[in-house]
């Protein structure tokens, strides 16, 4: 009888051989379990690494971080009998952030990204350390991580002693679905915290881009979903406003070739079906909101190619100092811990998603405005005529969507041009890599908050359209009917006034659960 094969997204994220990608740092961060690779190079690689080190220091050979102070302490000399203590010293003195913590999720994804960089054997650590990194993983043991005090280089210090501390059984974590110290974690889950970090675990722990790499994982999957949906999104307010299908010409976008623009069109071609040609309009032109939406959306979708390019590498690196070439024999102290590329692809990125806000914020105001609506009620209303003047229908959710892409808009300063001088000026030009990804997260929350207004406000519009007896239903295709049914099916068309804060709020569930297949 033939075995069936495991399906690949049951299987473990092998770690050390091969690259891994952005899907499955958030396989990880959903779930999935790690594994480290079998490859015999790999591990042997790992081994030397840990052994070249060990040997050296004790060896009296100079090592930045070992025999040495950390930063501007370099010139600082560990003597031998103080080496195995220092490790414990850097954790516990970069033990100082503050402001919230990063969640569960984002905790996971943290330490698949620490583990991806650390397996790829230029670290210097013991492969029992990369052992507990994947037992936490498994285990579902997950640091609790303070959001601030990362300048982006050298690495994500602070953040990441959080890690080398939980690895060695101090500070908290979550486990089981509560907040526990770690101590009482490992009790609880049968497990033994590391005795101590050895010479060069910690700062190979700390001095890294696991961070910010981790948060621009998430961000990029969460990117790449708002583009297809205010795609869609964009394709039912078309119909709504009895828009133009022709302003999606497959022939007017071939003469401006840019491949995502071109992708954006193509799919909002393909949910029109052009069926919907200017009918009962007197304008030729669509306003810029909907004519423009591929020109728009398009740069974001022509995007995710460099900035995924720019993760992934980022991801694959060994990204700590100094690098330890256990097989070449080889110390080489640099700056591998700067989290540039990272930072641009976030500031890059926070940019194109804030500009969906503002589209979709811009299309709402057309809906709602019988200046533009071509003739669906004051704020898509769906009150009944004798009932109308007390009702407001969306005005007050259009009002939220303009707070929402206001502050979106606001947090695209480039976080990477405000480096700051400090540590005694050692680090005295750093990425602020991790400001930019965590700015990214928030416009990206802001952004999935208007959207999810905007679908709320198309589906109504949708409502409203079907219920005139003047509309040609030939231009709601099955597949906006179907988005727009489905819509239905998790929140119910608003007649009277009613709160719809739960609405919105449940919306953005299924929005960032990635609800809806698109395309």
């Amino acid at each position: 009888m033939t075995q069936l094969a495991q399906p690949v997204a049951d299987l473990p994220v092998a770690f050390g051989r091969d690259a891994v990608t952005i899907e499955e740092i958030v396989a990880i961060a959903d779930g999935r379990q790690a594994a480290l690779t079998g490859d015999e190079a790999t591990l042997k690689r790992i081994v030397a690494s840990a052994r070249f080190l060990d040997d050296l220091w004790r060896e009296e050979g100079v090592i930045y971080g070992v025999t040495t102070g950390y930063g501007d302490s370099c010139t600082v000399s560990i003597p031998p009998h103080l080496v195995e203590e220092l490790p414990t010293h850097l954790m516990r003195f970069h033990g100082c952030g503050l402001g919230d913590v990063f969640d569960h999720r984002a905790g996971r994804a943290i330490l698949a990204a620490r583990l991806a960089s650390l397996s790829q054997g230029y670290s210097g650590v013991r492969m029992d350390l990369l052992e507990q990194l994947i037992a936490l993983i498994n285990q579902d043991l997950v640091p609790v991580i303070p959001q601030e005090g990362s300048v982006g280089a050298s690495g994500d210090l602070t953040p990441l002693s959080y890690v080398a501390a939980v690895l060695t059984g101090e500070r908290e974590v979550y486990f089981r679905g509560q907040r526990l110290s770690a101590a009482e974690a490992y009790r609880l889950a049968g497990l033994a915290p590391l005795d101590a970090l050895r010479p060069k675990e910690g700062l190979a722990i700390m001095n890294g881009t696991a961070v910010m790499t981790a948060i621009a994982c998430l961000a990029f999957d969460r990117a790449q979903y708002l583009a297809r949906l205010t795609t869609r999104l964009t394709a039912m307010v078309s119909v709504a406003l009895k828009g133009n299908a022709n302003h999606f010409d497959e022939k007017l976008f071939s003469v401006k070739p840019h491949p995502g623009q071109n992708q954006i069109a193509a799919w909002i071609r393909s949910d029109l079906k052009n069926n919907q040609v200017a009918r009962n309009s007197d304008r030729l032109q669509d306003r810029y909101s909907v004519r423009c939406a591929p020109h728009i959306i398009g740069v974001l979708q022509d995007s995710l190619g460099w900035m995924r390019s720019f993760i992934e590498v980022e991801l694959n690196s060994a990204n700590d100092n100094p690098i330890i070439d256990g097989e070449g024999e080889h110390i080489l102290h640099g700056g591998h811990f700067y989290g540039g590329h990272i930072a641009f692809a976030m500031d890059g990125m926070k940019t194109a998603v804030a500009n969906l806000a503002d589209l979709v914020d811009r299309q709402m105001a057309l809906l709602m405005d019988t200046r533009f609506n071509n003739g669906l009620p004051s704020n898509l209303s769906g009150a009944s005529p004798e009932r109308a003047m007390i009702n407001h229908g969306f005005k007050a959710v259009q009002i939220g969507a303009s707070a929402w892409t206001a502050e979106a808009l606001k947090n695209t300063m480039p976080a990477s041009v405000f480096s700051r001088s400090t540590e005694c000026h050692n680090q005295d030009k750093v990425s602020m890599g991790t400001i930019a990804a965590r700015d990214c997260l928030r416009v990206l929350e802001l952004t999935e908050q208007v959207v999810v207004a905007g679908l709320l406000s198309a589906a109504q519009a949708l409502d409203l359209r079907e219920a005139d007896s003047t509309f040609d239903r030939a231009a709601l295709t099955p597949v906006l009917a179907g988005m727009r049914d489905s819509i239905r099916e998790q929140v119910a068309k608003v007649e009277e006034d009613r709160p719809l804060e739960a609405d919105l709020r449940h919306m953005l569930a299924l929005v960032r659960s990635k609800h809806w297949e698109l395309y």
